[in-house]
């Protein structure tokens, strides 16, 4: 009798587990080492440098100085909202049918965005010379008894940030479908009121995000008004600075003041675009917070979270 074949199949073998090796980038640690060094570098320069660090800390709680940084708030805020309102007005203009009104809001943009600001401030502190009475006819006085310091530092940084947030706020309402416009029409609404109640709201996604940058660099531009005797943050350092002959010690003082400035401002916009971004999208942006709590885990875990198991 012939041998029977054993036809039962083997056994399957399990295919071997697959590592996934990370790919080394040897870049990233010079690049980082260059880093680290030239940091090194910067922080014994400033160490050996001949500045009194240890005076700094109490010039931050200087009244003095925290009438300037009050004065820097005040003067920020009055010359942002200035600006937004006359931004408003000169886009509708500059989308305006009527060429005299389209054309004057385009002079405007041009000019002011084309010269510099410390130039404006100047110009506006120095009037007088152009026009020595305001005569308005109910009131008449010198003018320069009515252009004072603060008055100045108004005009010279709200007329500036009009000709930035018109093309900011013209960008928004651009923005919006004229199907919305055409809608509102076709219900009997007016132009003004399709505007308000229709545009604006809808271009506030684009419109914020911009003015609060701007409002930002309006903390910042504002130390220009020491040029007209506006006693900001920067002015009254070099008040005290005059004196104490710590010069730079007040330089890194107004600087710390600023950086704390902006980043509060910089969380407000923050929440403020995560809002009004709820309308466009459906995954919102992480807060810093998750953000924090997402690196913790990460650094925790001592995983790449890119690598595929």
């Amino acid at each position: 009798m012939a041998d029977t074949v054993d036809k039962t199949p083997a056994p399957a073998v399990p295919p071997e587990q697959i590592k996934a090796i990370p790919v080394r980038h040897y870049g990233r640690w010079v690049a980082g080492a260059v880093i680290i060094a030239l940091l090194v570098l910067i922080g014994i320069a400033f160490s050996n440098a001949k500045i009194n660090y240890s005076i700094i800390p109490d010039y931050l709680t200087d009244s003095t100085i925290l009438s300037g940084v009050w004065h820097t708030l005040y003067i920020s805020v009055l010359a942002m909202l200035l600006g937004l309102v006359l931004g408003v007005i000169l886009a509708v203009m500059r989308m305006s049918s009527n060429p005299v009104t389209s054309t004057v809001a385009w002079f405007y943009v041009w000019f002011f965005r084309g010269t510099p600001v410390l130039v404006q401030l100047l110009l506006w502190y120095n009037i007088a010379l152009v026009f020595p009475i305001l005569n308005l006819g109910f009131y008449k006085d010198e003018m320069n008894q009515v252009m004072t310091p603060f008055l100045a530092a108004l005009l010279g940084l709200g007329l500036n940030e009009a000709a930035y947030m018109s093309e900011i706020v013209r960008a928004g309402i651009q923005s919006v479908d004229e199907g919305q416009t055409e809608a509102s029409h076709a219900l009997g609404m007016t132009q003004a009121k399709t505007l308000r109640r229709v545009i604006l709201p809808q271009a506030m996604r684009v419109i914020v995000p911009p003015t609060g940058n701007e409002f930002i660099n309006m903390l910042k531009t504002s130390s220009l008004a020491y040029a007209v005797q506006f006693n900001e943050l920067i002015k009254r350092a070099q008040d005290i600075s005059s004196t104490s002959l710590a010069v730079v010690e007040l330089y890194f003082v107004a600087s710390i003041w600023y950086l704390i400035l902006t980043s509060i401002f910089s969380v407000f916009q923050y929440y403020l675009e995560r809002r009004y971004a709820r309308g466009s999208s459906r995954n919102l942006p992480p807060t810093p917070l998750q953000r924090l709590k997402k690196n913790l885990r990460l650094f925790g875990s001592f995983r790449r979270p890119e690598v595929a198991r």
